[in-house]
């Protein structure tokens, strides 16, 4: 008999928060250089701002594999295979460091690729600068994902947690130090930031290494042991069903790298409010975030044991979780949105003012999108759950790229609303998704959980 649905709400608590930190500890990492790059200077806030939606697109598209390994293992332990719960892994591991490698030279030459995305000579190059080292922690940050996964997949995720925050903490410090120059040591700007993102990438991927390897009731994994060795099945598995994760994933951030290029069309003051607005709700998402991935392994759990009931409560329990967080966000958004803006701003800055107002209406309607996104991304963990991505993968695309980035070039330049108009059509193309993947969740539900047992 299934656990009654309180059961399956205690339990995506408990293994939810702690994902629901990592995640905010993460974002915590790239949200901390947008607040103290922005009392650096305007030009450093527009430069790290275009350089994070770069660098988190490519992240997001690599970190399919690392995605994709966490439903695999929560299926394999449902069926109480270990062997094959190590085997995921270790190919996980394979494809992040390769993914994280072939990303390499985009990095090196992101100047270039700026420029040609209209970007300003300015905000270009100072994106390079950023980029030619903060994008050496690509590799340690896709290993840290699946790292991150095998971990989630195990329901440990307190060790992820305090990993994480301990990162965004020292990223702070080392900001503090190498962004103004304090204590003595030389002021580097951009390039401080960058340094201190690639040290906590290493760090936190480090740290999460010695724990699968060598934490309580882990040596039974042998996680590193022959790991040089292919397991060329596992790996195709990965790859099949990680690709259409990653290019899911890629699909929404390209709508919000996409939007943050329209506002770098605008100036350095649309950009500035942009990367404030959307770096905050970025941090608000990751709860939404965290509780998907929660649902993915309870799901995906249930599936492995062929527990119908025990699915259908999982889903409803991280989706009840959810709505309870976009209630808290509203209240934050709207009540405090100048407030928050305003943290991120030196008030003797000549553009101040402006960014100040431009971001306290995009935070307005980040109320509206949050809603919209916590949907969407709770119908895909869902989904991976039960070993769907390929379809869901197209949903997004076309919600995406064929919505979402059409009706903010719309309304923000056709239609000449400006920001406004290229959040609304965030919104849009969030709309779209949500619509078709919670009704993609809900059609196939019926005919997967016939083959299990209620």
């Amino acid at each position: 008999m299934s656990d009654p649905l309180s059961h399956h709400l205690k339990r995506t608590m408990i293994l939810g928060l702690p994902l629901v930190g990592s995640q905010v500890g993460q974002i915590l990492i790239g949200l901390t250089d947008t607040l103290m790059l922005g009392r650096y200077s305007v030009e450093a806030l527009a430069a790290v701002t275009i350089s994070h939606s770069a660098f988190f697109t490519l992240f997001v598209l690599g970190s399919g594999f690392a995605v994709a390994c966490m439903p695999m293992a929560a299926g394999a332990l449902g069926q109480g295979d270990e062997t094959q719960v190590r085997r995921i892994a270790r190919m996980g591991l394979w494809l992040s460091f390769l993914t994280g490698m072939a990303m390499l030279p985009l990095f090196f030459w992101s100047e270039s690729i700026l420029l040609v995305l209209g970007q300003t000579p300015e905000v270009a190059a100072g994106g390079q600068d950023y980029l030619r080292i903060a994008g050496w922690g690509m590799v340690p940050a896709l290993l840290l994902a699946t790292f991150r996964s095998h971990l989630s997949a195990l329901e440990r995720t307190r060790i992820v947690f305090w990993a994480t925050m301990l990162a965004a903490a020292l990223n702070v410090v080392v900001n503090w130090l190498l962004i103004f120059g304090n204590l003595g040591f030389p002021e580097m700007g951009l390039r401080g930031a960058a340094v201190a993102s690639l040290g906590v990438q290493v760090l936190s991927a480090g740290v999460l290494a010695v724990y699968a390897a060598r934490g309580p009731d882990m040596a039974g994994f042998e996680l590193f042991k022959n790991l040089h060795r292919p397991d060329w099945p596992i790996f195709g598995d990965i790859f099949r069903m990680g690709l259409p994760i990653g290019l899911t994933h890629v699909s929404e951030s390209g709508l919000f790298a996409a939007s943050a290029f329209m506002m770098g069309w605008l100036g350095t003051v649309a950009l500035g409010a942009h990367g404030i607005a959307i770096g905050v709700a970025a941090l608000t998402f990751m709860i939404h975030m965290g509780l998907s991935q929660a649902a993915t392994v309870r799901v995906g759990r249930a599936w492995g044991q062929g527990d119908a009931l025990g699915l259908r409560r999982a889903a409803l329990a991280a989706a009840i979780l959810s709505a309870v967080a976009v209630a808290g966000s509203l209240v934050l958004y709207l009540g405090f949105g100048e407030w928050i803006v305003g943290l991120f701003l030196d008030r003797t800055d000549p553009d101040a003012p402006a960014i100040l107002l431009l971001g306290t209406t995009l935070m307005a309607l980040a109320a509206l999108f949050q809603l919209v996104d916590a949907g969407q991304v709770m119908a895909l963990g869902f989904l991976r759950g039960v070993h769907d991505t390929r379809v869901p993968m197209i949903y997004a695309i076309v919600a995406y790229w064929l919505v979402g980035i059409p009706v903010s070039y719309l309304l923000g330049f056709v239609l000449d609303l400006g920001p406004e108009g290229i959040w609304l059509g965030l919104v849009a193309g969030l709309l779209a998704a949500m619509a078709a993947l919670m009704t993609r969740f809900v059609r196939i539900t019926k005919p997967v959980l016939s083959t299990l047992k209620s």
